[in-house]
């Protein structure tokens, strides 16, 4: 088996085309053995005297080797997702659970960390390394390290159901996604779309040998039906399918529902919390944050609320009067959208649209290379020749001074058995090796755009673009580290309200002057956008964002009180209801079952963390305020800005990072400001 299996060759890129779902479990269970033997053998040989390089840097090289193996699979699990795919990805997930579980448990292997962190030779290791060490010594408490036998054996066994419960969501999303779509055959039901639109959903009904239209719930395909459509009741009809997906409501009642899954997910990390001392959830997810408290955290959001709320109240009220103008007695949430844009396009003569022809993807790309090789100092150009999963996977590469820094892949574009959504993942981590050598950094960034269509190329909306900003700003994070660690190169051991800084800073280019000067230029003409465009866009930057922002704060109280408050007797749906309470202006219609499709918190990272996009937002918009000052390309103020926060990855304190950058530590003012959340001087 070992000959001809891909996952455990040494390569430097994953053979992609190669890996099959039997190969996966023979290669993780083969990894695994392996490794537990090697930390056996390691605790042996370093009983006596543990060293960074006999310790940390040798169970770092069994680490790279298992995510070597398993990062291919599971990125493949959410790119290509298929039948055999997905059982051989969740055969592996409870022996990954069990092995974690049982390093984090592991008591001679604390010790040694211990051991070496008190040692005289500690005083002599750099930053990094202190606070990986720190680090590692508090993840070892938060895995049971102290508990008796019995609680720790209760902790694996938590451990385990969660990765496959949360495995379970996100699948159950997928399939409830890709379970409804609407085929038409008459063009006029479509009214009001557009040509791009309509073109992508003739493609889709012919891929499945349909003749005219299918309309799905991909984003791109939902989105276009909501922002455009005049039949208002296939809004509806789609609204009521996409808000009830994976649940007990709408079209597909019952079918993949993830409501017994929150449950139990919900149940069980209270469990863990306890467990381990802390009241709740939320407050163990604190744990390896910057916020210090739920209540800082509950207070931060809640401050935010009561300052964004009045704006919010106005937007609607102006969209509401709008919408009766038109003819529409009451709004509703599928609405919302339709009316925003026409409201948008009346008060500024601007349409997402109309915008999309300025940015061909090509011209997107080569603008944010530009932007990020002046602020940086580096080089980024596309390579060929390289296996990926799929054809419109791109590779590119990142130098300096003629050094390789690092490579990326971009998979940009929505498609069928695709998670929805954006992210970025690190595929290798830079890291140096107990015999010197450097290992480079490699990144996944993955969108969902509407692809090219009838010849042309793929024409993004300028939120597709910021979007894109925003990964690679992610990407940049993990790929211009200057630490040589893995513990806390790029974004590992980066706290994860911070972790957000850098993505969401990016997109403060997409609205400044300068940065759409490069970014844009017509698909046909390649001319510029033209100034009347720009000013429009500009004026239009802050259109409704009152609304918006408080949909986030929904979104971030609901995530924190559903994890501090679990148990208290309410059910998922009572605590969303009492923060819509508290700050909903526009109550959805009863039927809707937002939770289970909020894979962010029930499936990814970010569990009573969602907060951390608001909390980052802060950082990011007052980071950005000094290029504001400065500069918006000045090269000065990127390479400082590089050095302090991209380069030094999680080798310190965000705060210290953020401190040392903006010379002070930072205000709420600049995101107000940038959201036009102040009241304007009369």
């Amino acid at each position: 088996m070992t000959v001809s299996n891909p996952l455990l060759q040494d390569f430097d890129l994953p053979p992609y085309s190669a890996i099959r779902p039997e190969h996966v479990e023979p290669a993780i269970s083969q990894i695994l053995a392996d490794n537990r033997a090697a930390i056996s053998q390691l605790l042996e040989a370093q009983h006596a005297a543990p060293s960074w390089s006999g310790l940390v840097l040798a169970l770092d090289e069994l680490n790279a080797r298992l995510g070597r193996a398993w990062g291919p699979v599971s990125h493949l699990n959410a790119v290509c997702n298929s039948p055999e795919l997905r059982a051989a990805y969740e055969a592996c997930l409870p022996k990954l659970s069990e092995y974690w579980t049982e390093m984090g448990q592991n008591k001679p292997l604390f010790e040694a960390y211990a051991a070496l962190a008190a040692s005289p030779q500690a005083s002599r290791f750099d930053v990094a390394q202190q606070t990986i060490l720190e680090h590692a010594l508090r993840d070892f408490r938060l895995s049971g390290i102290d508990l008796p036998p019995a609680g720790q054996q209760r902790y694996g066994a938590i451990q385990m159901r969660l990765s496959e419960l949360t495995s379970s969501f996100s699948n159950q999303l997928l399939d409830a996604t890709q379970a409804w779509s609407k085929h038409l055959t008459d063009e006029a039901a479509l009214a009001g779309l557009t040509d791009s639109a309509k073109a992508q959903m003739a493609q889709a009904a012919a891929a499945k040998e349909l003749d005219g239209w299918l309309i799905s719930l991909e984003f791109p395909s939902y989105y276009a039906v909501m922002t455009y459509a005049d039949d208002r009741a296939l809004r509806e009809e789609l609204y009521a399918a996409y808000c009830t997906r994976a649940s007990d409501q709408g079209p597909n009642a019952g079918q993949f529902d993830n409501g017994p899954l929150m449950n139990e997910i919900l149940d069980l990390r209270q469990e863990l919390a306890r467990l381990l001392g802390f009241a709740n959830y939320s407050e163990l997810s604190l744990a390896g944050k910057m916020a210090e408290s739920t209540e800082q955290v509950l207070n931060f959001l809640r401050d935010l609320a009561v300052r964004s709320k009045p704006f919010a109240v106005r937007d609607l009220q102006e969209l509401r009067a709008f919408a009766a103008e038109q003819g529409l007695s009451e709004l509703h949430s599928w609405d919302v959208g339709y009316y925003s844009e026409k409201l948008r396009q009346q008060r500024y003569s601007i349409a997402q649209e109309q915008v999309r022809a300025w940015f061909p993807i090509d011209k997107v790309l080569s603008g944010l290379f530009a932007i990020v090789e002046k602020l940086y100092g580096i080089q980024i150009k596309e390579l060929s020749g390289f296996d990926s999963w799929h054809p419109d996977v791109r590779l590119f590469e990142i130098n300096e001074h003629g050094q390789h820094v690092g490579r990326f892949f971009f998979d940009l574009y929505a498609r069928a058995n695709k998670r929805g959504g954006a992210w970025m993942d690190g595929a290798r981590d830079k890291r140096r090796t107990a015999t010197g050598e450097l290992i480079s950094p490699v990144a996944n960034l993955v969108c969902n755009f509407t692809p090219a269509v009838a010849g042309q190329p793929a024409l993004l909306t300028h939120d597709e673009v910021t979007t894109l900003f925003h990964e690679f700003g992610h990407g940049l994070h993990h790929l211009l580290t200057r630490v040589e660690h893995a513990g806390a190169s790029g974004i590992n051991g980066v706290a994860w309200d911070a972790v957000e800084l850098p993505s969401q800073f990016m997109e403060n280019w997409c609205w400044e002057p300068e940065g759409l000067a490069l970014i844009s230029g017509h698909f046909e003409t390649a001319e510029p956008l033209p100034q009347d465009l720009l000013e429009k866009m500009l004026a239009a930057k802050n259109f409704q964002s009152g609304l918006m922002m408080m949909r986030q704060l929904e979104f971030s109280l609901f995530d924190f009180e559903l994890h501090a408050s679990h148990g208290d007797g309410r059910s998922v749906m009572a605590v969303l209801e009492s923060i819509r309470d508290e700050v909903s202006v526009l109550r959805p219609p009863a039927y809707n079952r937002f939770a289970n499709s909020f894979a962010h918190i029930f499936a990814g990272g970010y569990a009573a963390g969602y907060y951390s996009y608001k909390w980052a937002e802060v950082l990011s918009a007052d980071a950005f305020s000094r290029f504001e000052e400065e500069g918006v390309l000045n090269a000065d103020t990127g390479r400082a800005f590089r050095e302090a926060i991209l380069a030094r990855g999680g080798s310190q304190e965000p705060m210290l990072l953020f401190v040392d950058f903006r010379g002070r530590e930072p205000s709420i003012d600049a995101l107000l400001r940038h959201s036009g959340l102040v009241e304007e001087a009369a």
